[in-house]
């Protein structure tokens, strides 16, 4: 298997992990922000110990893990039920 050399000119360095954890950031943010979207519009409640845990969550699988739930959740604790 051959290894393409990566064309961000940062390569290798710390600019290029700061980038990458930014991105990784933004889609953590992105998908926190998409739950409780998909909650609102289904009209549940969420209290704010759910907002909080939802939003400060940095585990993408994790929160594809709720993004899935939130479409058939009755209520925003029915994300965590699995998890207690």
């Amino acid at each position: 298997m051959t290894l393409r050399p990566s064309r961000f000119p940062g390569s290798g360095t710390l600019i290029e992990e700061t980038r990458i954890k930014g991105r990784t950031e933004g889609r953590t943010e992105g998908r926190a922000e998409d739950i409780l979207r998909i909650l609102d519009l289904r009209a549940i409640d969420i209290p704010e110990a759910a907002r909080e845990r939802i939003t400060g969550c940095t585990d993408l699988e994790l929160l594809g893990t709720w993004f899935d739930r939130a479409l058939t959740a009755t209520t925003a604790e029915d994300l965590f039920a699995a998890e207690a």
